[in-house]
């Protein structure tokens, strides 16, 4: 894993969208269905959009009609951390980037697959890069 990147606020508003910032840096969440990674079906590697740490491959990615794009694991060697959230009257498990820790969106135990989890992460959280033929 990389060093951890620590930026002011105002270098995160100068690097990010207002929309990548919102989810990232304020723990924001897209609306379902919205997201420009939710149908991708494209071969590559998902990355953080605040520091491009990789976050997921596309070979963990399902359909779970959810309205997010949804893995059943995270990449290899440390990517994500995962924290208790009681925000909203909720009690969930965050997850963020190891690296930036902007905040990605959540894991459920209600996915397929060998765990039988649910990483339901915000597009606006990242950036995808195709495999290359």
């Amino acid at each position: 894993m990389a060093e951890k990147l620590n930026l002011s606020e105002a270098e995160w508003r100068e690097r990010l969208t207002p929309e990548q910032y919102r989810v990232l840096r304020q723990a924001g969440t897209e609306r379902a269905f919205t997201g420009k990674y939710e149908k991708n079906k494209q071969t590559g590697e998902y990355v953080c959009a605040g520091c491009g740490q990789p976050l997921f491959e596309s070979d963990d990615k399902f359909e779970s009609g959810s309205g997010w794009p949804s893995f059943t694991r995270p990449a290899e060697g440390g990517s994500v951390e995962e924290h208790r959230d009681t925000a909203h009257g909720m009690v969930r498990t965050e997850v963020v980037c190891a690296r930036c820790e902007g905040h990605l969106g959540h894991v459920f135990p209600d996915g397929p697959g060998p765990d039988g989890l649910r990483y339901c992460i915000n597009s606006a959280a990242l950036d995808f890069k195709p495999e290359e033929s």
